[in-house]
């Protein structure tokens, strides 16, 4: 992972609502906010220099520990949502990201969110996560 000089970094990533995510009355289900929170954290990752798989090549696996979602609006079929993402704290062996999920088109605002991963290694035991990796995500918390 590179630095980026001490500066914030937030991610925005805009997609249509897709008919398999919606429920019955073609409102989003629940559980895919975890999977588009999921698709900010990852291209933030990338921002920062790297993927999700060159971590782990590195033996580092990035869990999941807490999840908090707020619901204010529903989203629905066809919507264009976008989900900006920032990173709120990194230490040795977690980090914590906040998300806005809002639609595109109007700016209201569906869901705030807040996860924190947890680096582990392959048999799942805490490890403190590689120096230079560290060091990019300190540099990046808003």
């Amino acid at each position: 992972m590179s630095s980026n000089n001490g500066s914030p970094v937030t991610s925005e990533v805009e997609f249509r609502v897709r008919y398999a995510e919606t429920d019955q009355m073609k409102v989003v289900h629940h559980r895919n906010y975890l999977v588009w929170c999921e698709l900010g954290r990852t291209d933030l990752i990338r921002r920062l220099g790297a993927s999700y798989a060159e971590i782990e090549k590195q033996g580092i696996l990035l869990a999941v520990v807490e999840a908090n979602l707020r619901y204010h609006a529903p989203a629905r079929y066809d919507d264009l949502i976008r989900v900006r993402t920032t990173l709120k704290d990194a230490r040795s062996r977690s980090v914590t990201f906040e998300y806005i999920i809002e639609n595109a088109d109007t700016g209201e605002k569906l869901v705030t969110a807040r996860t924190m991963l947890a680096s582990i290694n392959g048999d799942g035991k805490l490890v403190t996560m590689p120096e230079q990796m560290r060091r990019s995500l300190e540099a990046a918390v808003a």
